[in-house]
């Protein structure tokens, strides 16, 4: 079994921070390890930094192509990972040269994707209209809604300054083996092999320490 992977976060910050790519390359490997048939082979991995609304992705173009050249199936952590739209998840399931899996959903068919991702747009405006009438209830009564804003630099503040302090910590484990040229993939094998957590709790990956390394540097 061949696979391309493809893994999509909103915002360059979290594409920067390795935040949202760490949990969706976690769920990706519980999938291969326990579900997929064997043995498989990773083809590519392919990053992309967009918005789920948007169904011309370049990246993600990519990654279906090479789906399809190479006779591959497309292996996404979430369903939202391809897409926010009902409409474009449809339209992958109706080209038969493309396969795709979705690691949270191993057992699901194609059926059920359609029934899945319908709902979730249903949800996701229903949330969006509750979100403007509260915003609307709010002015209404005089809230100053500027202060939500406040809360939300502050709290972002404060999630540097801890980004910061744990680089701190790590960083007499990890100068010397950036020192030596190693490569950060191999860098967060060992540090998982000394069983260190990343500030998550999580396992670390190239792109952890990738981060750590340019706060530190």
């Amino acid at each position: 079994m061949n696979y391309i992977i493809y893994l999509r976060v909103s915002t360059k910050e979290q594409g920067k921070s390795g935040l949202g790519l760490e949990a969706q390359k976690r769920d990706i490997q519980l999938y291969l390890d326990n579900y997929s048939p064997t043995p498989y082979i990773v083809l590519k991995e392919l990053v992309e930094v967009d918005s789920g609304a948007n169904s011309n992705r370049e990246t993600l173009t990519e990654a279906i192509s090479f789906a399809k050249k190479y006779d591959a199936t497309l292996l996404v952590a979430k369903l939202d990972r391809l897409s926010r739209k009902v409409s474009f998840i449809a339209k992958l399931m109706e080209d038969r040269k493309l396969n795709f899996k979705v690691a949270t959903m191993p057992h699901a068919d194609p059926f059920q994707l359609h029934i899945y991702a319908a709902l979730a747009e249903q949800e996701r405006e229903f949330i969006s209209k509750r979100t403007k009438a509260a915003l609307a209830e709010a002015k209404a009564r005089g809230t100053r809604l500027g202060g939500l804003r406040t809360k939300t630099n502050e709290r972002n503040v404060a999630k540097r300054k801890q980004a910061d302090d744990f680089a701190k910590s790590l960083w007499p484990i990890i100068e010397p083996m950036v020192k030596t040229s190693l490569a950060y993939s191999e860098i967060a094998k060992r540090l998982n092999q000394m069983n260190v957590k990343t500030a998550n709790g999580g396992v670390f990956w190239a792109s952890t320490v990738s981060n750590i390394v340019k706060r530190m540097v």
